[in-house]
C-alpha cells in the first residue's frame, strides 16, 4: 500500500499477512489438485487440508470434525440459523445485517435491546427467553462499536433456562450462537470458555483471505445443509474444498493468537493517543465506543451537525481512509441501526465515523490521521456556519 495512505478501516477488511500469502501460494500452482481425487497428489492435498482444519480447531479448543468451512462469515451465519428451524429466534438489535436478515426469515424474532453503551445484558437475554425461543445469536464484539459482550454470562443464563425446560418437561431446545469475526484477532475465542453452541469466524478479519469462514458446531446440534452435492464438510456444505483459503485461514489464526497480547497493548496505546489529540482540539467530539469494554482497535466518534460522508471525502483527499459505520450499512446508504439503538440522535449518527486500527498503523500514522480529522472537522464547521 502507498506509504502516504493511512488505512483506518480494519473492521471492514484486513490485508493478508505475507506469511499467509506464502502458505497459500503452492495451492494455486503445483498443489492445485482436487482433494477428493483418488490418486496420490489429490490425497496429499486432502491431508494438507485436514491438517489446516486441525490447526484452526486447536486455536478454538475443539476438534476438526466439528468445523464446517464456508465462504465467509455471512454464509456461516446463515448456516447457523438452520438450527433455528421451527423455533423463535432472539437476537440483539445491534447485530450485523447478516444476523438480522437471517433472523427475519423465520416466523418470529425477539429483539434484545442494548444499553446506551451497546452492552447486551444477561438480564435482557433472560427476559427475552420466552418458552418458544429456541435460538439466540449475539456477536462477541459489535461490528460498529467494538463492544465486547458478556458472552460467558449470557451462556450461563441460557444454560439455566435449558435446565428449567428439562425439569418442566418442555421440548423446545435452546441454542446459543455467536459471531466472533471481529474479535478473533484480539480476544481468546476458545469455545469452552465462551459456552456457546455455534460460532462464526471470518478469515478476512484476521489478516487472512476473503471469502473464507467457518461455523463451529457443537456435537449433537442438528443443522440442515444449505448447499447439497458431494457431501463435503460433514454434508452441510457441499462443493470442492477451498484448500488454499483454509490453509491461509489456519496460518492467519495462529499468527493472531501468537501476537494477540502484544498487539492489544499496542493498539490500545495508538487509540488512546488518537483520542487525546482529537479531544484536546475538538471537545465537542462524542465518543460512542466504551474504551474499557471495547476491542482495543475500535473508536466510534461523532461530530454533531456534520455530514460524515463529507468528512470521509475530505479525509480521503488527504490519504486517510475511515468508515461512516459498518461497510454493509454504508453500502446500503442507511443510517446506522447500531447507533440508533444506543440512543444517538439523527444529527449525532449522521456525523459519526468508525475508526478501526490494525497492523498497518503506527504512532506517526495515527497522529497524522488525528491532525487531518481535526482539520476536516474545523473546515466543515466553518462551511456550515
Amino acid at each position: 500500500m502507498n506509504d502516504k495512505l493511512i488505512y483506518l478501516d480494519h473492521a471492514a477488511a484486513t490485508p493478508m499477512d505475507p506469511l499467509v500469502v506464502e502458505a497459500m501460494q503452492p495451492y494455486f500452482s503445483e498443489k492445485f489438485f482436487n482433494p477428493s481425487s483418488p490418486y496420490a497428489a489429490g490425497v496429499a492435498v486432502k491431508r494438507d487440508y485436514q491438517a489446516a482444519k486441525a490447526r484452526i480447531a486447536q486455536v478454538l479448543g475443539v476438534v476438526a470434525d466439528e468445523l464446517v468451512m464456508t465462504a465467509g462469515a455471512t454464509e456461516s451465519v446463515n448456516l447457523a440459523f438452520q438450527a433455528a428451524e421451527r423455533t423463535v429466534c432472539a437476537v440483539a438489535t445491534i447485530e450485523h445485517a447478516s444476523v438480522l436478515s437471517a433472523a427475519g426469515r423465520y416466523r418470529e424474532a425477539v429483539l434484545i435491546q442494548p444499553d446506551h453503551k451497546g452492552r447486551i445484558s444477561p438480564e435482557a437475554v433472560k427476559q427475552a427467553l420466552a418458552p418458544d425461543v429456541g435460538f439466540v445469536s449475539i456477536a462477541l464484539a459489535n461490528h460498529e462499536l467494538g463492544y465486547v459482550q458478556p458472552i460467558e454470562e449470557i451462556a450461563r443464563v441460557i444454560q439455566v433456562e435449558r435446565e428449567r425446560r428439562r425439569s418442566a418437561g418442555e421440548s423446545t431446545p435452546l441454542l446459543f450462537h455467536t459471531d466472533a469475526s471481529q474479535a478473533a484477532a484480539l480476544l481468546d475465542i476458545k469455545v469452552k470458555r465462551l459456552g456457546v453452541d455455534l460460532l462464526t469466524l471470518s478469515a478476512a478479519k484476521v489478516y487472512g483471505p476473503k471469502q473464507v469462514g467457518l461455523l463451529w458446531v457443537r456435537p449433537g446440534v442438528h443443522i440442515a445443509p444449505t448447499i447439497v452435492g458431494g457431501g463435503q464438510e460433514l454434508g452441510l456444505r457441499s462443493g470442492t474444498e477451498n484448500v488454499a483459503g483454509v490453509i491461509g485461514f489456519a496460518e492467519a489464526l495462529e499468527l493472531a493468537a501468537k501476537r494477540r497480547k502484544a498487539e492489544v497493548k499496542r493498539l490500545q496505546g495508538l487509540r488512546d493517543a488518537m483520542i487525546r489529540k482529537m479531544k484536546a482540539e475538538l471537545p465537542e467530539m462524542i465518543i460512542s465506543s466504551d474504551r474499557k469494554k471495547s476491542l482495543a482497535n475500535f473508536l466510534n466518534i461523532s461530530f454533531p451537525g456534520l455530514d460524515a460522508e463529507r468528512l470521509v471525502f475530505l479525509l480521503e483527499m488527504n490519504g486517510v481512509m475511515v468508515a461512516t459505520g459498518s461497510a454493509c450499512a454504508a453500502n446500503s446508504g442507511t443510517r446506522s441501526h447500531v447507533l440508533s439503538a444506543i440512543g444517538l440522535s439523527a444529527s449525532d449518527i449522521d456525523g459519526s465515523l468508525r475508526i478501526t486500527l490494525g497492523r498497518l498503523n503506527d504512532e506517526a500514522m495515527v497522529v497524522r490521521a488525528a491532525e487531518f480529522i481535526i482539520q476536516s472537522v474545523r473546515k466543515e464547521q466553518e462551511r456550515i456556519k
